[in-house]
């Protein structure tokens, strides 16, 4: 970090800023769709179809002048596809019928503890003193917030926090096992071609089980699908990208956890959320927790 000037520093620092608030803005617009009495899987498809058009001009851009894929790149990148962005999404959103925005935001935070898991369980790759640690206080946060909600919610609440949590798993088995795909294509060509993947699947299952028609749809909705699909979906990508062309991946993600605290605002000042001193500790144990687990293992604490 001491190499880049301070001028591509700051605009590293304010890319990734601006792209973890605006991943963390689609919980509070799938709220808002909510109230206009749609259901999750018709707010998805509507979503993934306005954001198909931007996701496969992503994987052409990155594609240019290289090879074309291979059998077992398709098969890789519909497996992915299917695991990290359909279904990944499509329990998030159900999730989000049940829970607050903010639960939701720190649910999802907890990925990177995710995938140390599953790198020790699938690789056999050691998981540190410090990290387990972490991780402990990071599950606290989620724990303190999730209890707080259970008490108003009830039983919906368990049930949204679980599908959420099932989300946060999924897309980790994608992060996980995305490793040799993502050196074989790039991030970017591989992010493309996975979500226009995950948008055949979301359409399909529209299909399946709901007329197609929405006509019925509230015009609200499709105005918040847009808004979603394009500020909360495809640009985020892009910003997050060019933040890592600048400041590194590192400084990246932990400038990304003013991704929870961006949404815990945004609850409370848009969905008139619950602010307090529950949510408030949940939150900091989270961020906490996260932040020492993503520090590399052998740097000094």
């Amino acid at each position: 970090m001491s190499g880049n000037p301070p001028s591509q520093l700051t605009a590293g620092l304010l890319l990734a800023a601006a792209g973890s608030i605006a991943f963390s803005g689609k919980a509070i617009i799938v709220k808002l769709a909510y109230r206009y009495g749609v259901d999750a899987v018709t707010l998805l498809m509507l979503r993934m179809l306005m954001a198909l058009p931007m996701f496969a001009l992503m994987a052409w851009w990155a594609g240019r002048d290289k090879a074309p894929l291979e059998r077992q790149d398709w098969l890789g990148v519909l497996g992915l596809g299917f695991c990290g962005y359909y279904l990944s999404s499509f329990l998030d959103f159900w999730g989000l019928e049940y829970i607050s925005a903010s639960l939701e935001r720190l649910i999802l935070y907890l990925n990177p503890t995710l995938v140390l898991v599953l790198g020790w369980f699938l690789y056999k790759k050691r998981i540190a003193q410090r990290q387990a640690v972490a991780m402990a206080i990071s599950y606290s946060g989620v724990l303190v917030v999730f209890g707080h909600e259970l008490s108003l919610a009830g039983t919906n609440a368990a049930l949204g926090a679980l599908l959420v949590f099932l989300s946060a798993v999924t897309y980790a088995v994608y992060l996980t096992c995305s490793g040799q795909l993502v050196k074989r294509l790039g991030s970017l060509r591989l992010a493309g071609w996975a979500s226009t993947a995950a948008c055949g699947f979301c359409l399909l299952q529209f299909a399946l089980l709901r007329p197609l028609d929405v006509s019925h749809v509230h015009e609200q909705v499709l105005w918040l699908s847009l808004l979603n699909a394009v500020a909360c979906t495809a640009l985020p990508v892009l910003l997050v990208m060019m933040a890592i062309e600048r400041i590194g991946p590192g400084l990246t993600a932990q400038t990304g956890m003013i991704g929870p605290m961006s949404t815990l605002l945004m609850g409370v000042w848009i969905l008139g959320e619950p602010f307090n001193a529950w949510v408030i500790a949940g939150t900091a144990l989270v961020l906490s927790g996260v932040f020492w687990v993503t520090r590399p293992v052998g740097r000094a604490t």
